[in-house]
């Protein structure tokens, strides 16, 4: 057990020591160094943190549990993010750059109106608070609690032993994003990316070379050949994710995540300039498409040694895998891994919502005249306030009924698909007005909830994110017709007519390749 607490401590904190050395010049008083990292981030720095971003245990967790029990059909969560990459690179970040936002609400403030904003923001935070943050404190803390086994060593409950895993992630993991800010964030995540690469594909290399009695390949074989309906890529329509999916909701789900997330697509505002921001968002569309061998694998890997016995918890099959393959002196690094994924993803949103929080709501609504040093103090403020609640919320988690990653894309749901459409309707059509985009808003946040919490209808949650969007278009479509307004765009007009900043000449050659490989993916899997 002493080299595990060695490589825990030793990898953790060497990646304090490597921040905390890069910040030493930074200037994190003001509002742009604290939120936008200075405007100085290259294309691999952004690209590790928005991977470190998205990809934590509740990826880990929830992905390879549901790999586990359903097969590699999930896998198109991840590469399906390669294409929506791609067109945010070309057609969303461009237009976001040109108008130097600093968040999503902005966008719709410029496009719209104030009021809008503000429902926007109120509605983006709840949902950083109520779901995400909460779903990955928890399950970061079941990979820490299974790796480390302190309920045993404390000689405490199971459920106690969470709690205060969870407490002590959500302490450090504010820290970060209190006292560092985005810099501090996107430094750390590129360390944590590299040792969550090496860890991550440490689990099902040494088990498939397990497997195969020495050789990868062969344990592969024998994975596939063991259970080969969990290799069908297609699937029935009846299962967790249906092909059909990606047709209807599953797209426009990528498209939100990776082009209009505030959370990710602050990381391409803080960038040097457009260039880097489309290379990054090109990297880690890259980098996707190699994350099922971290995310999916296992799990098929798992049902390999375990069968169905753990169907009824598929959260528990990626701990337990761990704990199988792993020889033990790995362990303190693996876990400082995990630690560094949670931390990295936790106190990036941390950062976005109190970014929303005091551009989009503080500044706005309670102080026009809000200092850049005054912003950046309240934004500490507001992250540790934030952290607390998330963190009320976390245990909260233990009751998911079927699977954490399933649960947080449900709950997504009820907040991106109306904001979505309505952000889509402002890029990209004139026609649409304020009244018409407000009436989506509303429609789309009423209807998603009935469909899926009151009445649940027995239609795939993912292909009512697709009917959602559709209703919504025609509900803005029809309002801004029959409402029309003498609202004048001129100040959004102008800013979008502005000369293009330079774009990466290699852009569209990147962007086709990127999009080649994921229908070849599904080509070789099928």
């Amino acid at each position: 057990m002493l080299y595990s607490y060695l490589g825990f401590f030793g990898f953790t904190f060497l990646v304090l020591f490597y921040t905390s050395y890069k910040l030493r010049k930074v200037k994190l008083d003001t509002s742009n160094g604290y939120f936008f990292a200075g405007k100085s981030l290259t294309a691999p720095v952004i690209a590790g943190s928005m991977l470190l971003t998205n990809i934590s245990t509740e990826h880990l967790i929830g992905m390879n549990g549901s790999s586990y029990k359903n097969g590699i059909i999930v896998i198109a969560w991840e590469v399906t993010s390669a294409i929506a990459l791609v067109i945010a690179a070309i057609y969303i970040i461009p237009r976001f750059m040109k108008m130097k936002l600093t968040t999503i609400p902005e966008f719709l403030e410029k496009r719209f109106d104030s009021s809008i904003r503000s429902i926007v923001a109120f509605l983006l935070m709840s949902s950083f608070v109520v779901t995400l943050l909460p779903i990955i404190l928890y399950s970061g803390a079941i990979n820490i609690e299974s790796i480390f086994d302190f309920s045993t060593v404390f000689s405490i409950s199971k459920e106690q032993s969470l709690i205060y895993t969870v407490l002590a992630i959500g302490i450090m993991g504010s820290a970060y994003s209190i006292f560092g800010g985005l810099k501090a964030i996107a430094f750390s995540d590129s360390l944590n990316g590299i040792g969550l690469m090496l860890g991550g594909l440490l689990v099902p290399a040494i088990a498939l070379y397990q497997i195969g009695k020495g050789n990868i390949f062969n344990g592969v074989s024998s994975i596939y050949h063991f259970a080969p309906k969990k290799f069908d890529i297609i699937g029935s329509e009846d299962s967790i994710l249906p092909f059909s999916t990606l047709f209807t909701g599953l797209m426009i789900n990528q498209i939100y995540f990776w082009g209009m997330n505030q959370t990710i697509i602050q990381r391409a505002f803080g960038a040097k300039n457009l260039v880097e921001a489309q290379k990054g968002l090109i990297i880690t569309g890259v980098f996707k498409l190699l994350m099922p061998l971290i995310i999916v694998l296992p799990g098929l890997i798992g049902f390999y040694y375990f069968q169905e016995e753990y169907y009824a918890k598929p959260d528990l099959i990626y701990p337990l895998l761990v704990k199988k393959v792993l020889p033990t002196y790995l362990y303190g690094f693996f876990a400082a891994v995990i630690l560094g994924a949670v931390l990295s993803t936790f106190n990036s949103i941390l950062n976005s919502a109190s970014t929303i929080f005091c551009i989009d709501i503080y500044k706005k609504t309670f102080n026009k005249n809000a200092t850049d040093e005054k912003l950046a103090y309240y934004g500490k403020i507001s992250s540790a306030i934030l952290a607390v609640l998330s963190i009320s919320v976390a245990p909260l988690m233990a009751y998911a009924p079927s699977g954490l990653y399933f649960l947080l894309q449900q709950l997504n749901g009820i907040f991106f698909i109306p904001i979505s459409s309505i952000l889509v309707a402002g890029l990209f059509f004139k026609q649409i007005n304020t009244v018409g985009a407000k009436a989506g808003l509303f429609f789309g946040f009423v209807f998603y909830i009935l469909t899926s919490f009151v009445f649940k209808l027995n239609i795939h949650f993912i292909h009512l994110w697709g009917i959602e969007f559709v209703l919504n278009f025609i509900i803005m479509l029809v309002v801004s017709k029959l409402y029309t307004t003498s609202q004048s765009n001129t100040q959004y007009e102008e800013e979008l007519s502005k000369s293009h900043e330079k774009s990466w000449s290699g852009m569209n050659l990147a962007g086709t390749i990127l999009v080649f490989l994921t229908v070849l993916i599904y080509i070789m899997l099928s």
